[in-house]
């Protein structure tokens, strides 16, 4: 729209409805071009095959609006097309100060949640100027511009609603940053692959029962992370090295997760993941997934066998934050425009420090604590909070060989 448009200027609103054809667009500018308009704005949306355009255009010289009308309505009964033109003053109206986008994942995605959701929109302060489906599977996926209040705000009182009508909502700023090369980082665990690798691994040595009793331990808040992580690792004591390769081959990868970082690497965002598992398994799947960062706990093995213990740095709660801080860095990327996604109390520093910190099928206490939670088993679903379109992650699928 033009800045510059005074706001007792005379401006024709121009609409034109009826089934979407090629030309159409062309069609209609073309007959207004024979008026010498000015453009203020424009707007297009098609939804099954049917048409809304909408163009703001200055007045024609004077003298000529009543042709400009007929010529329009002669000009769209030709397509086929139905035409309304609005008389009026200056520009749209200003927007309010505040720039958000609101995501809104269903599956499906009921019209009682939209309702809910956009009347809440309105209650916080907000108008909502725009909305574009990002896309229709494996979720709905609806993103709402809306202005005339601030990020914060506006995600406190969506995020609380959203949980109560079975929908996912994530609240982001507006503005050039969000589509800006970015650092995602994963948690491994039940969010990256659909196994707990420690109990892959108690598996093979016959000992799940008892690392079990230890993780209950740990949920119970009677050990800390490290002490339940030592504790785990000790009843693994004497299992052949060659069991690594076994787990590495049980290992399965949520649903969507190849797609998720097959189109962040074709889009420039540079991926990673932490975990509180074990880098004979994060290695392996930053080979096999192109990751740029991986960072986990070491299993220590002496004379081809395990030793029960680990080595180097623990990754921990503190830890995953420490590590996202790292890779940033490594990366160039400003902190604020990293992204985190994990599901447990482990990952809620590493999703508290990141610019939006994503909960994946997540317990309550970090969906509460997270910005935005994603409840379907998919794991691409991600990329809609990021603003990424279904036609974009089918775009990376197409470049991708047999």
């Amino acid at each position: 729209m033009s800045a510059a448009q005074k706001s007792d200027d005379l401006t024709l609103l121009v609409k034109i409805f009826g089934k979407d054809r090629p030309g159409i667009t062309a069609g209609l500018f073309d007959t207004l071009a024979a008026y010498s308009v000015d453009v203020v704005d424009i707007e297009q949306v098609v939804t099954r095959g049917r048409m809304v355009l909408c163009a703001l255009v200055s007045a024609p010289p004077a003298g000529l609006e009543g042709d400009l009308r007929a010529t329009v309505h002669s000009w769209a009964e030709s397509m086929k097309m139905q035409a309304e033109i609005i008389s009026g003053r200056g520009d749209n109206r200003p927007r309010g100060l505040g720039r958000s986008l609101v995501t809104v994942l269903g599956h499906p995605l009921s019209a009682e949640a939209t309702a809910q959701i956009t009347a809440r929109i309105t209650r916080a302060g907000g108008n909502i100027d725009r909305i574009f489906r990002l896309a229709k599977y494996p979720v709905t996926a609806v993103e709402f511009a809306v202005s005339g209040v601030e990020t914060e705000p506006l995600r406190t009182a969506l995020v609380t609603d959203a949980a109560a009508l079975g929908v996912d909502v994530a609240v982001v700023a507006a503005g050039l940053h969000r589509r800006a090369q970015r650092l995602v980082v994963m948690d491994v665990d039940s969010t990256l692959i659909q196994d707990e690798v420690i109990e892959l691994f108690a598996a093979h040595a016959g000992c799940e029962d008892k690392v079990a009793e230890v993780t209950a331990a740990a949920m119970r808040g009677e050990l800390d992370f490290e002490q339940s992580l030592h504790a785990r690792v000790a009843l693994l004591e004497g299992l052949d090295a060659s069991v690594v390769d076994k787990v590495r081959s049980e290992v399965r990868l949520t649903p969507g997760a190849r797609t998720l970082i097959r189109t962040l690497k074709r889009l420039g965002y540079q991926v990673g993941v932490v975990s509180g598992g074990f880098t004979q398994v994060t290695d392996d799947l930053k080979d096999r997934l192109g990751l740029d960062f991986a960072q986990a706990n070491t299993l220590e093995i002496v004379d081809g066998r395990l030793t029960g213990r680990v080595t180097g740095e623990i990754v921990d709660r503190a830890g995953k934050a420490r590590l996202l801080r790292r890779f940033a860095a490594e990366a160039g990327v400003p902190l604020a425009q990293t992204v985190a996604v994990g599901d447990g109390a482990n990952d809620l520093d590493m999703l508290n420090a990141a610019g939006l910190g994503v909960a994946f099928n997540a317990k309550p206490v970090v969906r509460e604590a997270a910005h935005a939670a994603v409840n379907v088993p998919f794991l691409d679903t991600v990329l809609y909070l990021l603003g990424v379109t279904r036609e974009e992650v089918e775009s990376a699928d197409a470049h991708v060989e047999d």
